[in-house]
């Protein structure tokens, strides 16, 4: 029984009690809550669902907690249900219905974690959508490690996802990449508002040798070469580096493509025609203060160019026009002025504000030798999604970037992350995988089979641990996924991680000697297996690999 089960279990036990003794039905929350007891002496499970209700329902706490502790230990899979402090219920289950999770497992297999709750979403995440004028930073290596398991996450409890990188090549930034790839191509100095680091150097020598005669052209008409041939390099170089880093995306929309396309002129004229948009000063305004932001925006300006808000309004607009009902957009930490903008542009053009869902990430830094890492030769002045790769491995850059929330900044140690012993996060994990796959091969060699049929041998302290652990799994992917915190799942892992080493320490798995094998060795390989299997399900929500072998 998982804890998702259980929680089903006592709500439809909860609701028997409060007809019994007529009380208000409509109380019951939706979901009771079930959490596992920081010791296990107060048993497997408990629910505070009696202090939640007691006071609203007009009875005592405790008393309530007396009515639904003999309700809850009527069910055959409920051991035992005591009352403890002022109205919590501890719970032990039942040996058959608390191994059952193992069959469960074993059974579902790669599904197991997966759910439909989230069927009704359409989700278009953006994330990365870093300007193409040099390689992915640090920053968005971590918007590559996390949105793309963000989305792992979403999809596994049956979203709809469409993950989706915006290229923002139309604007000032671009012509100062044009400027410094001419620059470079010349043997010039790089311009003073402009971008340095051997990729540029790189780039202008591509460039001139794909453009014979480049620089003998009129400087307009030579800048724009550049400006094209550089942004489709680094384009291909960005998708490469993130394909690389296991990080791919469904649709790579232009910005200039919501001007070419005419998406920008007919969003305006929308809110135009819906009073939205207002002119003064010669400009063209949203009334976004109509919806929460703390001043109107100019989306045209007195010059008759489009301001910045413009693209965002019209590729907004797309997002929805394809399909999306839920938008989510990954930024960086400058970017806090961007949530209420946004969602009074998805107010103004008559769609729900609350579906449009702004993530802030915090800085990320690198650290060796105790030490702050600043410089990247290949970029100038910032790290690169390459640099991290090449430090520490993909998997180990992955994981560390995933396993903290966004709103924090971390630390990246790479002495930390080299590391083959149990300091190293994404090791233990993996190393667990790998213990267990040796352990299945051994097991074969020796002609043993794991079996279900006798589970109820799995009465140990270290199984039990390890059996609710696994069961933990599906809530933990649900939750992860409705408050949008892969990370979530990277710290059950090491916990899952954990709680097998430890059984391992205490139950033998295999015969030894001239022991013969018997029922609770396949009871336990079957653990093993279910076990092996939900550390292989969580790290492809992240998108690390479970090895084998180490």
């Amino acid at each position: 029984m998982t804890p998702t089960e259980l929680a089903a279990l006592l709500r439809a036990a909860t609701q028997k009690v409060f007809q019994a003794h007529d009380l208000d039905t409509s109380l019951i929350p939706e979901t009771v809550v079930v959490e596992r007891p920081r010791s296990p002496e107060h048993g497997d499970y408990a629910t505070n669902i009696a202090l939640q209700l007691g006071k609203r329902a007009g009875v005592n706490p405790r008393e309530l907690a007396t009515w639904l502790a003999d309700e809850f230990a009527s069910d055959p899979g409920i051991d035992s249900a005591e009352i403890a402090g002022p109205g919590f219920v501890n719970l032990r289950l039942a040996a058959a219905a608390q191994n059952q999770t193992v069959a469960s497992v074993l059974d579902r297999g790669a599904d197991y974690g997966r759910g439909d709750e989230l069927s009704t979403l359409n989700v278009n995440l953006e994330f990365v959508s870093a300007n193409p004028t040099g390689p992915i930073h640090l920053g968005g290596t971590r918007w590559a490690a996390v949105g793309d398991a963000l989305g792992r996450v979403l999809a596994a409890r049956g979203a709809q996802v469409t993950r989706e990188y915006y290229f923002n090549d139309h604007g000032e930034q671009i012509n100062r990449f044009a400027n410094s790839l001419m620059a470079a191509a010349k043997g010039e100095p790089t311009p003073e508002d402009g971008y340095a680091g051997e990729y540029i150097d790189d780039i202008a020598g591509t460039v001139v040798a794909k453009v014979p005669g480049i620089l003998d052209l009129p400087v307009d008409d030579a800048r724009e070469a550049f400006r094209a041939e550089g942004v489709e390099l680094m384009f291909a170089h960005i998708k490469r580096t993130l394909h690389e880093f296991g990080t791919d995306f469904d649709v790579y929309t232009h910005e200039n493509s919501m001007f070419d396309r005419g998406l920008v002129d007919e969003s305006i004229a929308e809110l135009k025609a819906n009073g939205n948009l207002y002119e003064a000063d010669g400009a063209w305004w949203l009334r976004s203060t109509n919806y929460g932001d703390d001043k109107d925006r100019v989306v045209i300006k007195s010059d008759g160019n489009a301001a910045y808000i413009a693209g965002d309004i019209a590729y907004l607009k797309d997002k929805h026009d394809r399909g999306a009902n839920h938008l989510i957009y990954m930024l960086g930490a400058d970017h806090h002025g961007y949530v209420v903008r946004l969602k009074a542009a998805a107010a103004a053009l008559g769609y729900d504000a609350d579906a449009v869902e702004v993530l802030i990430g915090q800085m990320v830094n690198l650290v060796k030798d105790g030490q702050p890492v600043r410089m990247s030769k290949r970029a100038g002045t910032v790290i690169a999604l390459d640099d991290l790769v090449e430090a520490v491995g993909v998997d180990a850059a992955r994981y560390a970037l995933i396993r903290s929330s966004i709103d924090v900044n971390i630390d990246i140690d790479l002495d930390l992350l080299r590391k083959q012993s149990a300091d190293n996060p994404v090791y233990y994990v993996q190393y667990a995988h790998a213990r267990l796959s040796a352990l299945a091969r051994h097991a074969a060699e020796l002609g043993l089979s794991l079996s279900t049929e006798h589970l109820e041998l799995l009465d140990d302290e270290a199984e039990g641990d390890l059996i609710r652990t696994i069961g933990d799994f599906s809530e933990v992917v649900a939750t992860a996924a409705t408050l949008r915190e892969p990370h979530r799942v990277s710290r059950y892992l090491e916990s899952l991680a954990g709680a097998y080493h430890r059984f391992y320490a205490r139950c033998r798995v295999l015969p030894q000697g001239d022991e013969e094998p018997g029922d609770v060795h396949a009871a336990r390989l079957a653990l093993c297996a279910a076990t092996r299997q939900v550390l292989a399900n969580g790290l492809a929500l992240v998108g690390v690999s479970a090895p084998e072998r180490m």
